[in-house]
């Protein structure tokens, strides 16, 4: 069998030129009113047709008889930055496919100019936060703009040590990726990790950051996601702030922040905006939550299974009357109506936004109603799917959130064979695989595993911010504090005289 790159790179700019014409976007043009005359080649589709006019054409043309000595000279006469003068025929090719412009001498010299002239259009305008929505906070978000999203970052970090390092990933994209850290922060190690990993990727397209997540995890086996996945500024920016780094790729709006752990994807911005206590209160919730998300149906089916003996008499009346016309064992009625709240919870997700909110109420209130008529399933059982499927959707990050779907079937199928006894085999397997991760090398379940007290003070809950102040110990940081906190003193305004 045999391997071949789909790519071709132009061994020349004449065969570059040549392979580029075969394509109906391809334009040559000849500038007469140039001594001595210019040929410019670009790809029109790729190009700023304003650009091109008004920077380009109408700066050349509004000086007579313009003179070049040299190629160099043309720099001077357009108000354009970024000119690049070169002969390296990749570097031409890449440029040239990102939306630059050749302009040539003379046709028999290999040394060309540069000029970007490239285009904006399709990029999305708005940047609110789509899938991250919070009502407290800033609403804004990353487009699929790289410069944008690097202007957004530095509009907010005024500081000359967040570096951004370029990197060129994907044999047919070339996509542009950064990497981005905070000089005398992050730790050292962490960064060339980054960048190791991201060199050696070898692929054709590099379609969105997302993708980029996958090929650089640790364990790619693993249904939990080992980075975080964001497209909110604030959270990257906190991400920077604690000593991780930042990766995004051109074309997404999607930042990947590490390394992580398994608290990090509890954590909301809105944690910040509010009060400590009611921060850790709904932190709390969100973590009770994801754990009677997981097992809730699980326990149903162990239960009305095996351990009817648990439950109270007054409610195992309830539950066999409830129970007593459906045709189905527990794990069937429970795998069934599980199945039926995906299937709603993906078909609202692909279709237009307001025909997917109503078939999700619309669809949800006529399935549950007529499968209870229908005597295919309990009242007790469509509570609480209904309260599971509300409880995974508390989870920030909606990766987490996918694999705590997943999750529930394997468990529900354990509980169905072992009971009670398979729950907690279900459970056991659950704590030992997040102790076995990493991310960058790094344990998944820190500061719990390996115990860090110190670092307890934002994970389960959110701690005042005099505490706070301090950067995880387990991201070995250059710089631990953040910030030094002054002791609060509490004064009294009101004059009793």
């Amino acid at each position: 069998m045999k391997i071949s790159k789909v790519s071709v790179d132009a061994k020349n700019l004449e065969q570059l030129l040549s392979m580029s014409q075969q394509s109906g976007d391809f334009a040559t043009n000849t500038l007469s009113f140039t001594q001595p005359p210019l040929k410019i080649s670009y790809y029109k589709t790729l190009i700023d047709g304003k650009l091109l006019q008004q920077h380009f054409m109408s700066a050349l043309q509004n000086h007579n008889e313009i003179e070049l000595q040299r190629l160099e000279d043309i720099r001077a006469f357009l108000p354009i930055d970024g000119i690049e003068i070169t002969d390296k025929i990749d570097v031409i090719q890449s440029k040239l496919l990102k939306g630059h412009a050749i302009v040539q001498w003379n046709e028999l010299d290999p040394t060309c100019a540069l000029v970007p002239l490239a285009s904006k259009d399709g990029i999305r305008k708005t940047n609110e936060t789509e899938n991250e929505f919070s009502i407290l906070g800033p609403k804004v978000g990353f487009v699929e703009d790289l410069d944008t999203n690097l202007h957004l970052l530095r509009s907010q970090m005024n500081v000359p040590n967040l570096i951004a390092k370029e990197l060129m990933i994907g044999s047919i994209s070339k996509s542009k990726v950064m990497i981005l850290y905070l000089d005398g922060v992050t730790n050292n190690e962490n960064i060339a990790k980054v960048e190791k990993r991201l060199s050696a990727i070898d692929m054709d397209v590099i379609f969105d950051t997302l993708l980029l997540d996958q090929l650089i995890a640790d364990n790619s086996l693993s249904p939990f996601p080992l980075f975080i996945a964001t497209e909110r500024r604030d959270r990257v920016i906190y991400s920077l702030l604690l000593g991780q780094v930042a990766i995004i790729s051109e074309g997404s709006p999607y930042f990947v922040t590490g390394p992580s752990t398994l608290f990090d994807f509890f954590v909301s911005p809105e944690d910040y905006y509010l009060p400590w206590v009611l921060g850790s209160f709904f932190r709390a919730i969100r973590i009770f939550g994801v754990i009677f998300s997981l097992f809730a149906s699980a326990m149903y089916v162990a239960i009305t299974t095996y351990h009817y003996e648990v439950i109270p008499r007054d409610l195992l009346v309830r539950l066999i009357y409830s129970r007593q016309n459906v045709p189905f064992p527990p794990v069937l009625e429970v795998m069934v109506l599980e199945t039926t709240v995906e299937f709603l919870r993906e078909a609202g997700a692909r279709l237009p936004s307001r025909i997917g909110q109503t078939l999700g109420v619309v669809g949800g209130i006529i399935l549950g109603t007529a499968a209870v008529e229908a005597a295919l399933t309990s009242n007790i059982l469509i509570i609480i799917v209904s309260l599971s499927a509300l409880a995974s959707f508390v989870t920030p990050i909606y990766k987490m959130s996918s694999t705590i779907r997943f999750l529930r079937f394997p468990i529900i199928l354990l509980a169905d064979f072992w009971g009670s006894v398979g729950i907690f085999f279900g459970v056991g397997f659950l704590l030992v695989h997040i102790t076995r991760l990493r991310s960058l090398g790094y344990p998944y379940t820190v500061p719990m595993y390996p115990l860090r007290l110190k670092d307890f003070s934002d994970s389960f809950v959110r701690s005042s911010l005099q505490i706070t102040n301090m950067r995880p110990s387990y991201l070995k940081p250059v710089s631990n504090i953040r910030y030094r906190p002054k002791k609060v003193n509490k004064k009294s305004d009101f004059n009793e005289e």
